[in-house]
């Protein structure tokens, strides 16, 4: 049993760490990794080979007769082709991108296995790449903000008067959002914060931050059984929207984390809403990538609109590049050793038909199967 890792071609973090070669290892697998594949995550060449990897020159050569593939983005086509047919790819494969990438990979014959797909259950939890990476996100979202905020962020008190505290609004309270919140106050802000879920009140709250909504009788209705979002009336959304309008102008700082899979992120800030802030706040946008929650967000860019500064960094767990590779890292070997792997017999032994596996199995024996992606209906896969 062979597993792979490459360097990546365009992110800073890696999907291996010396921790999770040892325990390959002792899996029975022979790891093979590319040299530089752990340098921007400050793990060296050398502490891949004691923990038992072995070093090759390219990627190429890294994934050539690879059972496994570990992967950050969606492999290149240079490392698809030199890929073996059967060959199980594990990583962020971007479901909702591109369907060329997709097609690619069922033509290479590969099995693509999408860890933003895990499903929401107990047992997977530590498999959720969204979860430990979004958990990353939020709390860089508030150190960039401090580090272009031209003010201190806590309350001081001192001889020469007092500094009030910076004013934190965080919008959207899922993994992000509540790492944003707890971040903020641990720096001294004072934080506010607001979500469409009325379960995200005492969530907002047990962190001390104030919740902010309209908090009538649709809004106490508005979750589902399963803990999801109802659509709310229109009514509803212009009452929030005036609140939120009027609380975003007296804020220092704006970080928004709105995101639903497969569509375009909602729009939250509008262009109105950026000028009636003061000049030099700043507001930080999580969702910058999939066309951004705040009006003037530019992805890949901090940009100032209307003395406001808007930062739109792409790929913020990657900026953490160390923390991010550790967390991602255990992911993806937690995957592999609870649903790839017989530890008994120490080798390859899919459990194909495991609900993790089907969740996120994207493509195998040159085809789509996953049913969102234009594979078969679910029961047309169940002997695959």
């Amino acid at each position: 049993m062979k597993i792979a890792v490459a360097a990546e071609a365009d992110d800073t973090r890696v999907a291996a760490t010396p921790d999770v070669v040892k325990r390959y290892v002792g899996l029975g697998a022979e790891v093979a990794v590319q040299k530089g594949a752990g340098a921007d995550a400050r793990i060296t060449d050398e502490a891949f080979a004691e923990a038992g990897a072995t070093l090759v020159a390219d990627g190429a050569a890294a994934v050539a007769d690879a059972d496994v593939v570990l992967t950050v983005r969606r492999p290149t086509a240079e490392l698809l082709a030199a890929m073996k047919k059967g060959a199980i790819v594990v990583g962020a494969l971007d479901p909702f991108g591109p369907e060329a990438g997709l097609k690619a990979m069922a033509d290479a014959g590969v099995a693509a296995v999408a860890m933003e797909l895990m499903p929401r259950i107990t047992r997977a939890q530590s498999m959720d790449i969204l979860s430990s990476q979004a958990n990353l996100a939020g709390y860089q979202a508030v150190i960039d903000a401090a580090e272009v905020f031209d003010r201190a962020i806590p309350m001081m008190m001192t001889a020469a008067g007092t500094v009030p505290a910076a004013k934190v609004f965080v919008m959207g309270a899922g993994v992000a959002g509540l790492q944003a919140i707890a971040t903020a106050r641990r720096l001294g802000a004072a934080v506010s914060a607001t979500d469409v879920r009325p379960a995200a009140k005492e969530q907002v709250a047990s962190l001390g931050a104030k919740f902010v909504a309209v908090e009538n009788e649709e809004f106490k209705q508005a979750e589902t059984a399963g803990g999801y979002a109802k659509e709310m009336s229109d009514d509803y959304k212009r009452q929030q929207a005036e609140l939120v309008a009027s609380h975003v102008a007296k804020q220092d700082i704006v970080i928004t984390t709105a995101l639903i899979p497969g569509r375009p992120a909602p729009k939250l800030v509008s262009a109105e809403m950026v000028r009636s802030m003061a000049p030099g706040s700043v507001i930080v946008d999580l969702a910058v990538e999939r066309g951004g929650n705040a009006a003037g967000a530019v992805a890949g860019e901090v940009v100032t609109v209307d003395g406001v500064t808007i930062i739109g960094h792409r790929n913020v767990p990657g900026r953490i590049a160390a923390t991010a590779s550790l967390l991602y890292a255990k992911n993806l070997f937690t995957f592999v050793d609870t649903v790839l792997v017989d530890k008994e017999a120490k080798a390859l032994a899919p459990k194909w038909e495991d609900e993790v596996v089907t969740a996120t199995l994207l493509t195998r024996d040159g085809a789509l199967v996953h049913p969102k992606f234009g594979g078969p209906a679910p029961s047309a896969t169940s002997a695959a």
